[in-house]
């Protein structure tokens, strides 16, 4: 399926050592994550081929990944280098577990099952002066398309953040623009009146919005809020598909508030998604529909872009 020759964020970057593995899942496949002795990461399929054991059960061990049921040692590219029941015994090339492209990138541990794609670049050289914070993870259950058109969506403001990013006298959604771009879709000119646009907001203002989809489970939304000069926000969205119904979400915050805590810039973002966490949960159905099912209007043009987009590139896991 397509889905597999994407790059996918699967953990937080601080969430691996060099001593243990980690245990993730990504399109419903179980896998292993861990740190050679060069902190280099690789990542394997979470079955030992000996006897089937959890490799993330194991330990690393001389900078190689040792299973926990009987010490077979796999180095970097998953090929068995040692079994311990046979000292004197050199593995054949057969002996080897599955292996996949792994990458570090805006703080977190992306990993692609198939193809040859380039790893991702998000951080460009305009967020280069901005603070950089990740928030989560947050595992969430509904799909990963139900969550992205979620991020997407002005028109919830004033009920789901009420006194937050939006009130219900304020509601009435002024015109934006929509295209379609070689990375993805773009939405420019979008307003909105907010009472709280972010943690150093003292009153309500009107903010600009420019929302970008670069991939089918990534978003990027910058906020210009009017009233105050100079401040920006790039709040990137990275959404990992565990299973068609099953998300683990990630926010990369680049801000220019340096006055703020980590804490507290995180308490602000965190307090946003968890309004919005069981409002999406609720959804049926949990897999977005990309041909009927659902009513639209005028207000939905960036979501049913998406929801076109997704059709052209042929994305099956997670919609219906």
């Amino acid at each position: 399926m397509i889905e597999s020759t994407l790059w996918h964020p699967v953990a937080a970057c601080d969430e691996l050592s060099t001593r243990n593995p980690l245990p993730v899942r990504l399109l419903e496949q179980p896998l292993v994550l861990w740190r050679d002795a060069h902190g280099a990461v690789h990542a394997f399929d979470d079955r030992c081929p000996h006897r089937g054991a959890r490799l993330s059960l194991g330990r690393v061990h001389e900078g190689r990944l040792e299973c926990p049921y009987h010490g077979w040692r796999f180095e970097a590219g998953g090929r068995c280098v040692q079994v311990p029941a046979l000292p004197d015994f050199t593995p054949p090339p057969g002996h080897k577990v599955g292996a996949y492209a792994v990458a570090e990138r805006a703080g977190l541990l992306w990993v692609c099952l198939s193809g040859d794609a380039p790893a991702p670049e998000f951080e460009t050289e305009a967020d280069e002066r901005l603070r950089k914070i990740t928030v989560g993870p947050y595992d969430v259950a509904t799909s990963a398309p139900r969550v992205v058109e979620n991020f997407l969506d002005m028109s919830h403001f004033g009920f789901v953040h009420e006194g937050w990013l939006g009130d219900r006298e304020h509601v009435a959604q002024a015109d934006y623009r929509v295209e379609t771009t070689a990375a993805g879709v773009l939405a420019t000119g979008c307003r909105a009146w907010q009472p709280r646009s972010n943690r150093l907001s003292t009153e309500g203002s009107d903010v600009e919005y420019t929302y970008a989809v670069t991939a089918p489970y990534t978003a990027v939304l910058t906020k210009l809020p009017q009233k105050q000069d100079g401040y920006r926000d790039v709040i990137s969205l990275f959404v990992c598909p565990v299973e068609p119904e099953r998300s683990r979400v990630w926010f990369r915050m680049a801000v220019t508030d340096f006055a703020s805590s980590d804490e507290e810039l995180r308490a602000f973002q965190h307090t946003i998604f968890t309004q919005d966490q069981p409002v999406v949960e609720s959804q049926v159905p949990r897999r977005l529909p990309l041909s009927g099912g659902e009513l639209h209007s005028a207000a939905d043009r960036l979501s049913a872009a998406y929801r076109r987009y997704l059709r052209e590139q042929g994305i099956t896991f997670g919609v219906c």
